[in-house]
């Protein structure tokens, strides 16, 4: 699934998140942007979280994605790991309180178990296929990780890297310099 926010397409990433075969992996691109032009190439947009036991990557404003992932970190915490209900009081915090209501950013997160895209509307989602995509390119990365995924005898890293390759190739705010985080 490939989400957008407000209404509004992501500009400047692509964060795709694989799993196939007892791995998970989340990638996404460097690339950040502001108007019409490229600020950074290199930027980090995924965290390994709760002692390297999650992968967590963001689109949208940096500021506040950082926050959300201290948070979500904390609801790890106070949750013991336990991935869905960390995700969904996230969600149902970043949703009702008011100093949060306003943060511009979606998560993808996941474990070796589960994955969710998680956004302050509310939204904790799985995905029934276990490929997911967030960011300007997300559409792009989806249609050709599912396609890889469906007719290829690849490894989720290696269709991860490919569909990230592809939406590169595509979408304008989505480069080639990317980052790969592997359960």
């Amino acid at each position: 699934m490939s989400m957008t926010h407000k209404n509004d397409q992501m500009h400047g990433t692509t964060v795709l998140c694989v799993r196939k075969d007892n791995k998970v992996v989340l990638t996404a691109d460097g690339q950040v942007t502001m108007g019409d032009g490229v600020v950074k190439h290199s930027a980090k947009k995924t965290r390994r979280l709760y002692n390297e036991k999650v992968i967590a990557g963001f689109a949208g404003s940096t500021a506040d994605a950082l926050s959300l992932f201290t948070r979500f970190e904390a609801k790890l915490q106070e949750f013991h790991g336990n991935l869905a209900r960390a995700a969904v009081e996230l969600a149902k915090e970043w949703r009702t309180e008011r100093s949060l209501r306003h943060l511009d950013a979606l998560l993808v997160v996941a474990d070796t178990k589960g994955t969710f895209l998680i956004s302050g509307n509310g939204d904790v989602i799985e995905p029934d296929d276990g490929i997911c995509a967030i960011g300007s390119g997300g559409s792009y990365a989806l249609a050709a990780a599912r396609a890889l995924s469906k007719f290829t005898k690849m490894s989720a890293k290696e269709i991860a890297s490919e569909a990230m390759r592809i939406a590169s190739e595509i979408c304008i705010y989505t480069n080639s310099n990317f980052t790969v985080e592997e359960l």
